[in-house]
């Protein structure tokens, strides 16, 4: 039952439904019935960004929830956000199941395959096979880029490993506001326009509750398996205006100050021993945090518009969880149903010492460093609006991952020490903390065991790997219960690292550079949770011991090659050239996917051909590719052509003149200059009608929105388009568009390949 009140640290709590309101129905599934599971994942939340762990957010549905089951404080997940989903999904260590690191490209090692494998039985696959209902809702990101199309096998989607519905977004971010590719499940969305007052977390929910209301409309007694990955609050951040109204001039202290409140209530609530001490700023290279007061005021004033969007998201995310279990309560099955909350790693440090407002943009900043704007200068009022791409500074993350140190991406406990809470009141009669160290794979085993399936032997005719899992149902059941995992590694981008029982082996590795077990750094996590104390020099002998169990961890589990920026790697798929062919495209043709889209235009030449038949008043978007954090359109407005170029945010226009009446071949020409930028060139049967001479080239996951034909759809490239025409079809005889990739820009081998790998951090 969920009640209405105050949480223990002050949070507001919504109306919920209630066992004494006189419409509550009869129970539709007997006691001792098989009970239904929903494990919600959120992305780059903290360790202390939810009630139940100290923060100040508002979080009353996660707040019953833990007050009704067990937190356990000491789990620990993957550094980033595709292994931990991978290991979650199969129990096996990320590497084994193919994903050392976000689902990205195929580099031709077993560790990279960004697949999953036939000879691996998923979750929904063994619960599916016992008699569930399965869903998933939202992010997938459990499949590489290329393979997100309609042309590709579906091999690694989400119906084709175990689930019988899917909504949501395969890769690993989108628009908040307007989403640019969602998937129902094995096609795409086809819509050109979301309602005024879109939201995903809105309509994920929204989704989930559909699914499981038509479920029982069918069905009174089979239970379901509900995988509920929201987006948030992964970047580029945003929320809804009411929801950021609440959270006005809350963090004006700062981050210290935030910090040093919440590790106080999560040493009143039990999650540390006393004595536990709140880890120091961050102060590594690259990764340091200022004192919040030595910072001028009017920075202060624009960095809290971040933390305040970020709070709202989680703030909607509690509130959309409370409608999800509403409904349940409200089919009389939630005392059955159990629920797991967890996040995929810690919070980020992505948005860099100030944060930004072009969200895609600053990550190429760290290749062309102050020649490249990473904050494009944005109204502090659109701050968390559709119109900005925003992410926090990393002072927020580093209050996020309170009292840990460091961030997504790193083995320090701030990258991989995340919350859990789980709640089965019928299946479940202990409540409270507990402290024993759980890994991520050992979720798959612990579900398996509290549900009493057992997992196949086989897949498709063939043996199916061994799980690294182990469970913890017995820690779930009894708090004295011994600890069930007693060792773990782990790697992310070279940082490595090594659990036993109780002593945890880190390397913070600066990229690019030689390996060396001088990096090695040594804690005692049980007297020094935090990871303060670096005890290497103390314990020469455990720092070998450790040592050589990761390293033999690291070649049992596909761990090598480690990753070397000066190395090229091969890929796996030669046919991927076959996206950098020209492509004739029709009107109506669906938005052409993301990743065909980039390759045509990524690091190169390109030209654009559009060919119409044009009449006087004629209107509307000839070609779009991109949406507010950047891109380009073509479009006939008022007579006149134009060239729209958002760089990032920062909009740049061109006005063509009149187009004449007849059959005009439209040409865009982008010439690659130096130092990633383009000269774009407009030109009418030959003759050229317009030039930007210079603007920054769009790289790694920018634009973000595939390419449309006679229509900008979903996510808009010009905003005072939109509002003046919303998708804007082009109302003519448009007959086709032609894009013709050219030679790739003559940038030194290696400085494309640190683009690529910074452009990756917009993932991970």
């Amino acid at each position: 039952m969920l009640e209405n009140g105050y949480d223990q640290f002050g949070g507001r709590i919504g109306r919920t439904l209630s066992e004494s309101e006189p419409w509550w129905p009869p129970r539709r599934v007997a006691p001792g019935a098989a009970p239904n599971v929903i494990v919600v994942l959120l992305d780059d939340l903290g360790y202390s960004d939810v009630g139940p762990f100290g923060s100040e957010i508002a979080t009353p549905t996660l707040n019953t929830l833990a007050e009704r089951g067990v937190r356990l404080t000491n789990y620990h997940t993957a550094p980033v956000c595709s292994p931990a989903r991978a290991a979650l999904m199969t129990g096996l260590n990320p590497h084994r199941a193919g994903f050392a690191t976000v689902a990205a490209r195929d580099i031709g090692f077993p560790g990279y395959a960004m697949e999953l494998a036939e000879d691996v039985v998923t979750l929904p696959e063994v619960l599916r096979d016992a008699g569930y209902a399965t869903f998933a809702v939202g992010k997938w990101h459990l499949t590489r880029d290329s393979a997100i199309n309609d042309a590709a096998a579906r091999g690694s989607w989400p119906l084709q490993r175990g689930f019988d519905r899917y909504y949501g977004c395969m890769e690993g971010l989108t628009n908040y506001f307007h989403p640019h590719q969602l998937r129902v499940d094995n096609s795409p969305l086809e819509v050109d326009e979301y309602p005024a007052d879109y939201y995903l977390t809105d309509d994920l929910t929204d989704r989930a509750i559909g699914m499981l209301k038509g479920l029982r409309a069918h069905d009174a007694r089979k239970p379901f398996f509900l995988y509920l990955a929201h987006h948030a609050v992964h970047g580029p951040l945003a929320a809804k205006p009411e929801d950021i109204a609440r959270y006005r001039g809350r963090f004006d202290a700062g981050w210290d100050v935030l910090r040093a409140q919440r590790f106080a209530r999560q040493l009143q609530a039990g999650l540390f021993p006393p004595g536990t001490r709140l880890a120091p700023r961050n102060f590594e290279p690259g990764y340091e945090v200022p004192a919040w007061t030595d910072l001028p005021q009017a920075e202060r004033d624009l960095l809290v518009r971040y933390q305040e969007v970020y709070a709202a998201m989680v703030d909607n995310v509690d509130q959309n969880l409370a409608r999800l279990l509403a409904t349940v309560e409200a089919l009389g099955e939630l005392d059955n149903t159990l629920v797991m909350v967890m996040s995929d790693n810690g919070g980020t440090a992505e948005g860099g010492r100030v944060g930004t407002r072009s969200y895609f943009s600053q990550f190429q900043a760290l290749v062309t460093g102050d020649k490249w704007v990473r904050d494009v200068p944005r109204d502090p009022e659109l701050i968390g609006g559709p119109r900005a791409a925003i992410h926090y500074p990393r002072g927020w993350g580093m209050a996020s991952n309170t009292p840990f140190r460091l961030y997504k991406s790193n083995t320090f406990a701030g990258g991989v020490r995340v919350p859990m809470i789980v709640s089965w009141p019928e299946g479940l009669s202990e409540r409270g903390v507990r402290h024993q160290y759980a890994y991520v794979t050992d979720v798959y085993p612990t579900l398996l065991g509290l549900l009493g399936i057992d997992r196949p032997a086989e897949r498709h005719g063939r043996a199916v790997k061994t799980i690294d899992g182990v469970s913890f149902e017995t820690v779930l059941r009894d708090a004295a219960a011994a600890t069930t995992r007693t060792e773990q590694y782990v790697e992310h981008g070279g940082n490595r690292g090594f659990y036993r029982d109780g002593w945890k082996l880190l390397t913070r590795h600066p990229p690019g550079t030689p390996y060396s077990d001088q990096e090695w750094q040594l804690f005692d996590v049980r007297a020094d949770p935090t990871e303060i104390d670096n005890v290497a020099d103390r314990y020469p002998e455990k720092v070998r011991e450790l040592a050589a169990a990761w390293e033999s961890a690291a070649l049992a589990n596909a761990v090598f090659p480690l990753p070397d920026a000066t190395s090229a790697r091969a890929r796996r798929r030669p046919e991927e050239a076959e996206f950098e062919q020209p492509v004739r495209l029709l009107p109506g043709t669906p938005t052409l996917e993301r990743y065909r889209s980039n390759r045509l235009i990524a690091l190169r030449s390109f030209e654009v051909a559009i060919e119409l038949t044009h009449a006087a008043g004629d209107a509307g978007v000839l070609v779009a590719h991109g949406d507010q954090g950047g891109g380009y359109s073509v479009y006939v407005e008022d007579g006149s052509l134009h060239l729209a170029y958002n760089a990032y945010g920062d909009l740049n226009e061109l006005d063509a003149g009149a187009l004449a009446p007849g059959h005009r071949r439209i040409s865009l020409a982008a010439e690659p200059l130096p130092e990633f930028g383009w000269r774009l060139t407009l030109a009418v049967d030959g003759q050229q009608v317009g030039c930007l001479d210079r603007v920054p080239m769009l790289v790694g996951l920018s634009p973000l929105e595939g390419i449309d034909v006679g229509i900008d759809r979903r996510s808009p490239v010009h905003w005072g388009v939109y509002e003046r025409h919303g998708a804007f079809p082009y109302n003519g005889r448009l007959h086709a568009v032609t894009y013709t990739p050219g030679p790739r820009a003559a940038y030194s081998p290696a400085l494309v390949a640190q683009a690529t790998r910074v452009s990756t951090r917009v993932y991970e």
